[in-house]
């Protein structure tokens, strides 16, 4: 199946989604209960990607943890007002083995819904997580060696980093796997990057995985490059990705690899092979509700832009009905998925939700759908779908003032889509609290000497300008967060 050059993923949280239908259908459900006409809604709102969160098999060891932590409990507690232990199925991230979980139908049930996803023209992305696994994975009992291992007194300096597993030749003491800014994470024990031995396992799970889905989105990916991983452990390690990544293409052209990273390492891992990485940066600048950061992220190089994933949410992060007031989520909105690379949308956010679900979790509270948010996604989801933004170039624009002292033009960003057939569109934002004042220029000289109709494709306004003023400088005075994303009609 083709991929358009800007794709849109969309995000579903598995599990929830299970426990859902099976209290629906009074029965233990799997994914073959997931019904066609709900694939046929995913496909019709114009997705190319559905990204199935949490499908692997998960251990008791995990969920135990998962019980037991007492900050994880307040958390699911505030959650649910109706919380009970049944609703904790442990972290998806604290993987037994890469096998889809027997209550979901087996690795067979993903093959079918794999099948009729693509039928519908869409693509699967599962979860690989290369930092760590669960503490009753295999290979804690088999392969000791794979994993990180420390010393009585480093458990005594770093209980939260450190613990005690028996194993048939004794204790041995494990470190969790972590991110070296904060404390491990207790359900899970950190794979040993310096061993040759885990590098070609884990490769070899990768190549099990790709043999279900087309693309993987990798959890937490700039923790095992050798330089990180150094700097954590004190231990030298071979590059993962740069081999990996080409080996699972020789065998499976075209398998897309998504990370999740921080810590501006996005670029390198983007040198390493993976198509997507995770674009925080434009997140948090989109949090901040300043305009100038925002525009500064759109100076860079389109290679790298191309290759972001834009996100308003997603598993991590807060619900964005929560963390944008409704003005500003629909601005920071037109800003982050008309931008060039992949649109990531998630489960809820179509509908305006405000709860997080935790990942230890297979049960979300009860919501009302936002209607204004509701129709909103879906007209931006609408023009998604148009060639030009899926297919077309992009470029950002120059702001200047309407007159001399006027400071607000510093707080539009605006840019231009065009396709080879000469459709083009012109979304513009003022990212601020107040109203706002600029002109815009488009520097195309073929639009002179033309009328030009600028429909707003995300309301009913219509103008009419000429296409001299466009090259000249377009006037505009906007609201709050207002927007407009314009198509250009001779």
């Amino acid at each position: 199946m083709p991929t358009p050059t800007y794709p849109v993923l969309y995000q579903v949280n598995t599990r929830v989604w299970i426990q859902l239908l099976s209290k629906q259908l009074n029965r233990p459900a799997t994914l073959d209960d997931i019904s066609d006409a709900a694939l046929d809604e995913i496909a019709s709102l114009g997705f190319d990607w559905v990204y199935f969160l949490g499908v692997w098999q998960m251990g008791d060891a995990g969920r135990t943890v998962s019980l037991s932590n007492p900050e994880w409990l307040e958390e699911y507690r505030q959650l649910l007002s109706d919380f009970s232990e049944d609703d904790v199925c442990g972290s998806c991230f604290a993987i037994k083995d890469y096998v889809v979980s027997d209550r979901m139908g087996g690795n067979a049930a993903i093959e079918r819904l794999r099948d009729r996803l693509h039928q519908r023209g869409l693509k699967l992305m599962l979860d690989f997580v290369p930092n760590h696994m669960a503490p009753d994975h295999g290979w804690v009992q088999t392969h000791p060696d794979f994993f990180v291992q420390g010393t009585e007194a480093l458990l005594a300096q770093q209980p939260q980093n450190y613990c005690r597993v028996s194993l048939p030749t004794g204790e041995v003491i494990f470190a969790y796997g972590r991110d070296p800014y904060f404390a491990g994470w207790p359900d899970t024990l950190q794979l040993n990057y310096g061993n040759p031995s885990l590098q070609a396992a884990m490769l070899g799970e990768l190549l099990t995985i790709a043999q279900l889905c087309d693309g993987v989105r990798c959890d937490m990916a700039m923790l095992i490059l050798p330089e990180i991983f150094q700097r954590t452990w004190g231990i030298a390690a071979e590059p993962f990705w740069q081999t990996a990544i080409p080996k699972v293409r020789q065998h499976h052209a075209g398998f897309v690899f998504m990370a999740e990273v921080y810590w501006d390492l996005e670029w390198t891992l983007q040198q390493q092979g993976f198509d997507y990485t995770y674009d925080k940066r434009l997140y948090d600048r989109l949090r901040e509700q300043h305009a100038q950061p925002v525009r500064e992220h759109f100076w860079a190089d389109l290679d790298y832009q191309n290759n972001s994933a834009r996100f308003l949410e997603n598993h991590d992060e807060p619900r964005a009905a929560a963390t944008f007031p409704l003005e500003v989520h629909r601005a920071a909105a037109i800003l982050t998925f008309f931008s060039p690379g992949l649109r990531f949308l998630h489960q809820g956010q179509l509908d305006g939700f405000k709860h997080k679900i935790s990942v230890h979790l297979q049960r979300g509270p009860s919501e009302p759908i936002d209607e204004e948010l509701y129709t909103f996604y879906r007209k931006l989801l609408a023009c998604l779908q148009l060639p030009v933004l899926r297919e077309g170039t992009w470029r950002l624009l120059n702001c200047t003032p309407a007159w001399d002292g006027n400071w607000t033009w510093n707080d539009f960003i605006s840019f231009t889509w065009e396709d080879p057939r000469r459709q083009r569109l012109l979304a513009i934002v003022n990212y601020a609290p107040h109203q706002s004042q600029c002109y815009v220029t488009l520097p195309d000289d073929d639009l002179t000497g033309k009328l030009y109709h600028l429909k707003d494709l995300m309301s009913s306004i219509v103008y009419e300008r000429s296409g001299d003023s466009l090259v000249s400088g377009l006037y505009f005075d906007m609201p709050a967060w207002g927007y407009h994303v314009f198509d250009l009609q001779p």
